[in-house]
This record gives structure tokens, sequence and C-alpha cells, in this order.
């Protein structure tokens, strides 16, 4: 298993920063990582998510929605081809800090065979890609 966790403390309440996370459709416009995304944010629902870290390949996956936690927490289960070959659970928490703060957490857990042929590339490209995100959902909501 190998796991990625990024961090951004956001001034905006808890639910502008949950609105932006979930309106799919605006993703184009500011997302500089999760490129565009269909479906509804809602437990149980299929996803159809395209990325594209900076600088790298871009994949279009289908997730399914495991927890959708109004102005908490969003999370997904994405596989690559089959199950336990290349899986990842997305985790995008929002954690209230004081009125109007918020902290956003981004993490992701990888589990799979191929896990360890993709290390370097999650540990760089995926990396930078959350980061990048978490700085434009910030500039997004503080605006």
């Amino acid at each position: 298993m190998k796991q990625l966790r990024t961090e951004i403390e956001i001034n905006a309440p808890p639910e502008r920063v949950w609105q932006l996370l979930t309106d799919f459709t605006s993703f184009p416009e500011w997302n500089p990582f999760i490129r565009r995304a269909s479906g509804e944010p809602r437990k149980g629902a299929q996803l159809q998510v395209y990325l594209q870290p900076s600088g790298a390949k871009g994949m279009t996956f289908r997730p399914k929605v495991l927890k959708a936690e109004p102005n908490r927490e969003l999370r997904w289960l994405g596989h690559f081809l089959i199950p336990s070959l290349f899986d990842g659970e997305h985790i995008f928490a929002i954690e209230p800090l004081e009125a109007g703060r918020v902290r956003f957490v981004q993490r992701e857990l990888f589990t799979g065979i191929l896990v360890p042929l993709f290390a370097r590339s999650l540990e760089k490209d995926t990396r930078r890609g959350f980061e990048e995100m978490n700085r434009a959902l910030k500039l997004r909501a503080e605006r």
C-alpha cells in the first residue's frame, strides 16, 4: 500500500469548499488536476473522472462513491482495468478550524500488485496534481 496526503488551509466556510468540490461541471474552469468529472456526489453513485497532473499523461476512470457527507468528506474508489491490480481510494476531507476557515485534506490510498511500479510517478506527478488542485481550490473559495 502507498498513501499520499496533502493539505491546505482555506479562508472560507465548509459549505463554500463543499460546493466547489462537488460542482463537477465547473472543474474545467479552475481544477488543474481533475480536469473533468461527471456524475452525482452521493454514496453508491458511479462517477466518470478525467485527471491529468501538469506535465503528465491523463487518464479516465469510473470510480464509485463510497462516502459523500456534505461539508465534510467525499470519498471514492477507482480501479485500473480490474480490481486489485491498481486501486485508488481518494479522500477529500474538509476539517473546520474556526468560523469561516477550514483545512482541506486530499489523500489517496493506493493498493494492488502494480503499485510498486507506479510509486515514483505517484510521489512526483500525482502529489504535484494534489498540491496544484489544493491551491486552485483555495484561490477559488477565497474569492
